[in-house]
């Protein structure tokens, strides 16, 4: 196994998990009081356990963790927040599409991750009570309630008229 290859891709990840994480408060924020915004009340708690899950490994197999990757999603994710979304200012419907299709991209991200390290396992040392297949089956299941919140937002931002 590649140790230095693995210590970048799973850090490469930890950066995609801050700046998620952040993504997915940004998003509940604006979307207090609704449905959607019950539905990512559980997802940013998941999302916390998610990247811990991810830290607990890192620090498991005792490689470092990159600082500046994390700060640089961090970062990334508040210059995601400057762009066009049909309003001057404040919060719009495809604010809310784009936010959810991000949120989309980042947990199938993270599924692509857990099936990775499903892969070669066997090479590795998992932390006691790390189950893969546990974090499998919960990114499967938040990209199926993701997609149901897409159709929502996608109903809403793109078929009214102006």
């Amino acid at each position: 196994m590649n140790h230095k290859l693995l210590e970048i891709y799973l850090n490469d990840h930890l950066a995609g998990a801050v700046g998620g994480l952040e993504l997915a408060r940004r998003c509940r924020s604006n979307n207090e009081g609704s449905s959607l915004g019950q539905f990512l009340d559980g997802l940013v708690v998941q999302i916390e356990q998610d990247k811990g899950a991810l830290e607990s490994l890192i620090e498991h197999l005792g490689l470092p963790k990159s600082n500046v990757k994390q700060a640089a999603g961090w970062i990334v994710e508040k210059i995601g927040r400057i762009k066009l979304n049909g309003q001057l200012t404040g919060y719009s419907d495809l604010s809310r599409l784009e936010e959810l299709e991000g949120l989309f991209v980042g947990v199938n991200a993270k599924l692509a991750l857990w099936r990775s390290l499903d892969q070669i396992e066997p090479s590795i040392s998992v932390p006691p009570g790390f189950s893969l297949e546990e974090l499998i089956k919960r990114a499967e299941s938040q990209i199926e309630d993701l997609n149901q919140h897409h159709s929502n937002a996608a109903q809403s931002a793109l078929s009214r008229s102006p």
